[in-house]
């Protein structure tokens, strides 16, 4: 029986991000493609993930590790080595781990950062414990080794942004090609307003963690009292952000896509303060015709045109981000340049490119 032409390998589907938009686009043009994943959790990742074949790694079996991935960083490494993909070609999205799987036919490796905690570990361990700082750091010699030769076992190697192929240089010292990620949001779709928002507010769509300096962004609003803002999104410092927000500031939480399309299509414009390895949330904003105010710093400098589809801040602290936020409010912008510019990461782009990276590797071409 021959082998399947493609399969996909991620490194985990728990929650809701651009990565895991990414799959689904992969998925959507290669609709046969068997995706492989370490820990598959159908309540809290994107529900079109259902329609597909995704098959787990044992570690899944583990529920209190679909529910808190971090702990299962011991044994990721050694759980992809011993994943065996047989297909023509296989595609690792990969932030980390995917790209470890063993493979029968070509690799590709989509990289949306190299290891975070191995190379960026000051931004992914804030707010973590002592003890947990000190397991990093006598885990992360192993890892590293383990991760260089992950990344070398590629037959190509494509990042998403300039500032990860600078990253993947010197981790890796590959010269990775740039491909952004696709905006996969429908622009089409319904659109539902969640309960309690009115229009004309100030939107942040981010994960709930330490490095993306949503805190920082909500105390920024104590200081404009006459705007409002809206977050989007979970993570472990809900309570806290929820406890220190004042009075114009709204935690939605976790919402549908068709609640997402009326937040971007109703308010003033996005705040984003992460540091991001790309930054795809200010590329969906202009794809509504909204702009964005945006730390200058990694992926958004590719995602953001300074003066056309946003402006920028220099430091992640709540008096930059006012000032930002001033000025985003006081611009006119172009709805018909800031869309222009989204088209260019229409799916369709980044499936072409796609296309080209697997006739290039391709058994046989």
């Amino acid at each position: 029986m021959p082998r399947p032409p493609v399969a996909i390998v991620h490194d985990y589907l728990t929650q809701r991000g651009g990565a895991e938009r990414v799959v689904l686009t992969l998925a959507g043009a290669y609709p046969d493609a068997t995706i492989y994943t370490s820990l598959y959790d159908p309540e809290e990742t994107f529900p079109e993930f259902a329609a597909h074949d995704v098959r787990t790694l044992p570690i899944d079996r583990l529920a209190v590790l679909r529910h808190h991935h971090r702990l299962a960083l011991p044994v990721l490494a050694p759980a992809f080595s011993r994943l065996h993909v047989d297909a023509d070609v296989t595609l690792c999205s990969s932030s980390g781990w995917a790209h470890g799987a063993q493979v029968s036919g070509a690799k590709i490796v989509y990289c949306h950062n190299p290891a975070r905690w191995l190379y960026q570990a000051s931004q992914y361990q804030a707010g973590s414990s002592r003890l947990a700082a000190y397991g990093l750091a006598a885990l992360t010699p192993p890892l590293r080794r383990w991760d260089r030769r992950a990344a070398l076992s590629a037959d190509r190697y494509l990042v998403n942004s300039r500032a990860v192929r600078t990253r993947v240089a010197d981790a890796y010292g590959i010269d990775a090609d740039v491909i952004p990620p696709p905006v996969a949001i429908d622009l089409a779709g319904p659109r539902r307003a969640p309960r309690g928002v009115e229009p004309g507010f100030l939107l942040c769509v981010s994960r709930l963690l330490a490095y993306k300096n949503v805190g920082a962004v909500v105390a920024a609003f104590d200081q404009l009292p006459d705007q409002r803002l809206v977050v989007v999104g979970t993570g472990p410092l809900t309570d806290e952000l929820r406890a220190a927000a004042p009075s114009n500031v709204t935690i939605l939480g976790r919402v549908e896509d068709e609640e997402l399309r009326w937040l971007y299509g109703s308010c003033l414009g996005l705040v984003a303060a992460s540091y991001e390895d790309f930054g795809l949330t200010p590329v969906e904003a202009a794809a509504f015709g909204k702009p964005t105010a945006a730390l200058r710093w990694g992926g958004f400098l590719d995602s953001i045109v300074e003066g056309e589809t946003g402006c920028f801040f220099d430091d992640p602290t709540p008096g930059p981000i006012t000032e930002a936020v001033r000025s985003l409010s006081e611009q006119n912008w172009s709805a018909q340049l800031l869309t222009e510019h989204a088209d260019r990461y229409a799916p369709e782009r980044f499936l072409e490119k796609i296309s080209e990276a697997i006739a290039d590797v391709r058994p046989g071409r």
